[in-house]
């Protein structure tokens, strides 16, 4: 008998959703829960969240340096703003993850509730 047998169900999910979480990586496994329509209707929801978050960081992440390097006068300060850009993409997959570690509902300000992870 190996050490996930005996975890609960409720811990996998948990753990599950804790690997959506994972800036830049925790994309494919979101990805893929929604490809295959599996997993439960927080996970779901969780995870159009996470892909939806990740691409559109992708999006301006890439704009930005697209932007920087054709400008000539505003490269510094777009450079900056997609450096604070995927400083904050990192620092809410954190805060996410620690209110999933707290077993706190996922809020988010102007966006709402993600799903009900509680």
């Amino acid at each position: 008998m190996n050490d996930f047998d005996r975890l609960e169900p409720d811990a996998v999910r948990h753990l599950r959703l804790f690997f959506y979480l994972l800036p830049v990586f925790g994309f494919f496994p979101a990805l893929w829960t929604l490809y295959r329509q599996s997993g439960s209707r927080q996970e779901r929801a969780l995870s159009r969240f996470v892909v939806k978050f990740a691409m559109g960081w992708l999006l301006l992440y890439g704009l930005m340096g697209a932007s920087a390097f054709t400008s000539d006068s505003a490269q510094l300060p777009l450079l900056l703003m997609a450096s604070f850009l995927t400083s904050g993409y990192f620092v809410l997959n954190l805060v996410l993850m620690v209110r999933l570690w707290q077993r706190k509902s996922i809020v988010l300000p102007l966006i709402g509730k993600v799903g009900r992870l509680l």
